[in-house]
């Protein structure tokens, strides 16, 4: 089924505040004109400020979900967030891959929450290495490229990353480039600076999500990889803008 606007699919948790997850991703989604759909990996247990469990999904109900969506819709991107394992997260690229073979995928690979609740504390690095090889972006700020790779420098982690897929690494948590998103895809990282002084924006619930859900956005409307990653910074920046609390506005 085709409609005028491109179906962006989005995999991750559900935010009951829809700061994050699926919530803030369809959200999006509707900002960028494209029609958002959602497959729900666990359900969160939170607020804006405290982030109290998970309830995982039996990846057979996650499936079950996939399987009517990918049989019906043309899927133009796909944006994964949480998912509970990367054993499980390969089978979900599997059978996007399966079903559309070019479709571009991004991943933010959610380790914890912003409240500081542990999702994940380690990976196997050949199930690591499969699913990077089925991505095309990863989305991970410095402190979870750190956790990913083992590395203390986020700039070699990301190169390490950058051998087998393509890498924004956010700029949030930078200490020594403040704001400033690294993008590699092969040489030398592009930098994707903020609009404004980094002290002009604040923090939002959900950030990650955002920025990786616009940047799927824009790859569905046809834009390549260094415009969607710009043009999605410009759309967080807008919403770290919008208020001062936690949970951004995405209509102003």
């Amino acid at each position: 089924m085709k409609y005028k606007r491109p179906i962006v699919l989005s995999i991750a948790g559900f935010d009951p505040t829809g700061g994050a997850g699926v919530l803030a991703d369809v959200k999006t989604c509707e900002q960028h004109r494209c029609l958002g759909m959602a497959i729900l990996t666990a359900n969160t247990n939170q607020t804006e400020t405290e982030f109290l469990s998970v309830d995982w999904f039996d990846k057979q109900v996650i499936f079950a979900q996939l399987q009517p969506i990918l049989n019906t819709y043309e899927i133009s991107a796909v944006k994964i967030g949480i998912v509970e394992n990367l054993e499980t997260l390969l089978e979900l690229l599997s059978l996007v891959k399966g079903a559309f073979p070019a479709v571009p995928i991004v991943w933010d690979p959610v380790l914890s929450a912003s409240a500081g609740f542990e999702l994940h504390t380690s990976w196997n690095e050949e199930t690591l290495d499969q699913v990077l090889g089925m991505i095309d972006l990863v989305t991970p700020n410095v402190h979870e490229v750190r956790k990913i790779t083992g590395m203390e420098d986020e700039i070699e982690a990301a190169f390490q990353l950058a051998k087998s897929t393509r890498v924004l690494l956010k700029g949030g948590h930078s200490t020594s480039r403040p704001g400033v998103d690294l993008l590699f895809e092969g040489g030398i990282p592009r930098e994707i600076p903020p609009k404004a002084e980094v002290s002009k924006y604040k923090a939002k619930h959900g950030s990650g999500c955002i920025l990786s859900a616009g940047i799927a956005c824009n790859l569905a409307l046809g834009r390549n990889l260094g415009e969607a990653c710009r043009d999605a910074k410009e759309y967080i920046e807008k919403r770290l803008s919008s208020n001062e609390y936690l949970l951004a506005y995405h209509v102003e």
